[in-house]
């Protein structure tokens, strides 16, 4: 490790002004006086080495790492991975949609938790709501078969036990929420998977992680996914969700 120190010093010197103004890196440093090998390994393991891999976009790492925070509550140096997440081109629109996303797979209280620290941040970009999308907009096509299998799968798993929870699911989960233009398809299931991912909920992953495949998300990227969040939500989930993401590849390949 002590070859490497140059190369951390390097990292932590180089990170972007944004990180520097708030007085941490962007992946959560600030260790140097408490943990040194911990900032050692954020800035060597995670900075120089996980935020550099080909199978996930910059983009798509800010997207995951943001949705992460939020389903899991760590705000601390959420404000930070805003700025990144704007830096490679996650827009504010994208950001605005994420938290209502996510409003329903993780909870309002992250939402309410979150919507302070955003408005920071949009603040500074001179971002208002004037420029955010609010209930009306027009809405993406629904695939009709699709939903057809979606609902019945529900039905299978609730029968008469909870039919007010299928009636949100349908509306307005399904037929507003997932169809809101301000997010990709292919970005929303990203997001989806990773807060499920984050928050250890398994069950629902399969399910999901198809629908990611079907919106374009690839095997690799799905993989990917699974590496970076064992560094923002801990190992444990990564091989909760591992063993889950091979069977899901495994299926669609037969």
């Amino acid at each position: 490790m002590k070859t490497l120190a140059p190369l951390a010093l390097a990292l932590t010197v180089s990170m972007p002004a944004f990180a520097q103004e708030n007085g941490s890196s962007t992946v959560g440093g600030g260790f140097a006086n408490v943990a040194p090998a911990l900032e050692a390994y954020t800035n060597i393991t995670i900075i120089g080495d996980l935020w550099q891999r080909k199978g996930l976009t910059p983009r798509d790492r800010s997207i995951v790492t943001v949705s992460a925070m939020i389903a899991r509550g760590h705000t601390a140096n959420l404000a930070a991975e805003l700025e990144r997440a704007l830096a490679n081109g996650v827009t504010a629109v994208e950001i605005s949609e994420i938290v209502t996303h996510l409003a329903f797979y993780a909870g309002l209280g992250t939402a309410q938790m979150t919507a302070p620290i955003v408005e920071d941040v949009f603040a500074a970009h001179n971002v208002s709501a004037a420029d955010l999308p609010g209930l009306d907009v027009d809405y993406l096509k629904q695939d009709a078969e699709s939903e057809a299998t979606r609902v019945q799968s529900v039905a299978g798993l609730l029968g008469d036990a909870a039919p007010s929870l299928a009636e949100f699911t349908t509306d307005p989960l399904f037929s507003e929420i997932w169809l809101r233009p301000g997010l990709a398809p292919r970005d929303r299931s990203l997001v989806t998977v990773t807060s499920l991912i984050a928050l250890g909920q398994t069950a629902q992953l399969a399910g999901h992680l198809n629908r990611a495949l079907q919106n374009g998300l690839t095997g690799e990227e799905a993989g990917e996914v699974v590496a970076h969040l064992a560094f923002y939500t801990g190992w444990p989930t990564g091989f909760s969700a591992g063993p889950v993401v091979r069977e899901v590849l495994q299926s669609r390949s037969e």
